[in-house]
């Protein structure tokens, strides 16, 4: 046990205390409320997408479809258009909205957040357009080709407008984070247009806003200037690291190692699935996207809350099921059976801080190892083609095996690939799960006779 606290010690020195920080800081905060924010749009957009290709996977319902649904087909897949094809617009909205609440209330400093929001979408709109030089003219870029179609620098894609997608989260966030600096910086610097008393607020703060809109403007045009002149643009900039990553985290090897930070920081007490959960939605759902389009994307969409996590972070439904039925100590056993409901919903906070996990070595172990094992039966299994690409967001809390049927677009294999990751993950906690109930049995006969 001593050796068992001396690692739990330098998890904690050298790994919660960054992790921590980067949890609480203003900007990931933003980030991670965006993601939240942006999950209506996600399901709601994704089911339509299921109803669109329902025909394909279950062609009996070919000629059922034909004569009804097929009929209004673009009239639906608005919902699809308007929720998967401008995620990148509400991202920006609600970054701009909360980074700009969150310095307000804690940095004190006079700011409207609904001008934040304002601020980020348009200095997020200013760089859509696609420009070219031509003759030393700077020109807005009009193609119509196999390459695509751009009409007066909007380029056109098949969810609608290509850059307001999935694909311009990133640009997105920073013109977020981009403007609603500026508007900070210039406001604590009293470099505002000040209105007096009796004018009302709403007049009032748009008149603050003003010099921070023509700033931003500025600093913006001259980004989009410069890239423009190297012949390049901002999206295509952010494409290149943004590019690997999404290979990275599509690699077994990346995937695993994502697992494995998410289980390390709840291990340390810290809620690993919103942080890492925060940096990585934008590949998940650009890589939804590319998929409902016919890309082969491994990690996309609810990858963890499908398959690798059923029963909350750590895999533990498994764990849940041997502490309700075989466990002996009433500690276990009394926890389990309160935590059997909610674990079948993904949700396992009462496993993870009453059994508890966090700092725990004899379960801290298996929360670790048990994602990379369901994490690995599914990223192969969906690579080798045995189960389907995930198509469609689905609600995280779906209980076992319906979000992963209907999140691959009714692919029954799913289904069971979920159950038998249910079954790998409880054969990794139990050898663990009965070291620890026999402690705790111990302890509690212990505890028994000293009465």
């Amino acid at each position: 046990m001593g050796e068992d606290n001396k690692f739990m010690k330098f998890l904690n020195d050298k790994l919660m205390g960054p992790m921590g920080k980067i949890a609480s800081t203003r900007i990931v905060r933003a980030i991670m409320a965006a993601g939240l924010a942006s999950i209506p749009f996600t399901i709601v957009g994704s089911m339509f997408l299921v109803l669109n290709i329902l025909p394909t996977v279950f062609t009996s319902l070919t000629g059922f479809f034909n004569a009804t649904f097929v009929k209004i087909t673009d009239l639906y897949m608005i919902a699809n258009q308007t929720t998967m094809g401008i995620l990148a617009l509400y991202f920006t909205i609600v970054i701009g909205y909360e980074y700009t609440r969150i310095i307000r209330d804690e940095a004190k400093v006079a700011l409207d957040p609904v001008n934040g929001a304002l601020l980020a979408v348009f200095a997020f709109f200013m760089t859509i357009p696609e420009l070219v030089i031509k003759g030393g003219l700077f020109k807005l870029l009009n193609v119509n080709n196999d390459s695509g179609i751009v009409l007066n620098g909007w380029r056109n894609g098949a969810g609608g407008l290509d850059r307001l997608g999935t694909g311009g989260i990133f640009t997105g966030i920073i013109m977020a984070l981009l403007a609603v600096k500026i508007y900070q910086i210039i406001v604590q610097k009293n470099w505002v247009i000040r209105m007096p008393e009796q004018v009302p607020s709403g007049v009032a703060n748009a008149f603050t806003a003003l010099i921070p809109t023509f700033v931003i403007a500025f600093v913006v045009l001259l980004i989009d200037g410069i890239l423009i002149a190297m012949h390049t643009d901002i999206y295509n900039v952010i494409a290149m690291p943004f590019g690997f990553v999404t290979n990275l985290t599509n690699s077994w090897l990346g995937v695993v190692v994502i697992e494995l930070l998410i289980s390390l920081l709840w291990v340390l007490g810290i809620h690993g699935a919103n942080i890492i959960g925060a940096l990585i939605t934008p590949i998940t759902l650009n890589n939804l996207t590319l998929n409902a389009h016919g890309a082969h994307m491994i990690f996309a969409g609810e990858f963890n809350n499908m398959f690798v996590i059923i029963g909350g972070s750590g895999a533990t439904l498994g764990l849940v099921f041997f502490m309700s039925f075989f466990a002996k100590s009433a500690q276990l056993k009394t926890l389990g059976r309160v935590a059997l409901a909610p674990a079948f919903f993904n949700i396992n906070e009462p496993i993870i801080f009453g059994a508890p996990v966090v700092y725990n070595p004899y379960l801290s172990i298996p929360f670790m190892l048990a994602p990379v094992v369901t994490s690995s039966l599914t990223y192969w299994s969906i690579k080798l083609g045995i189960t389907s690409q995930i198509i469609a967001q689905m609600p995280w809390p779906s209980p076992v095996g319906i979000g992963a049927f209907l999140g691959t677009g009714g692919d029954w294999r799913s289904v069971i690939l979920a159950v038998v990751n249910v079954i790998a993950a409880g054969l990794v906690y139990y050898p663990f799960a009965r070291i620890y109930d026999k402690k705790l049995l111990a302890q509690e006969q212990a505890n028994l006779e000293a009465k």
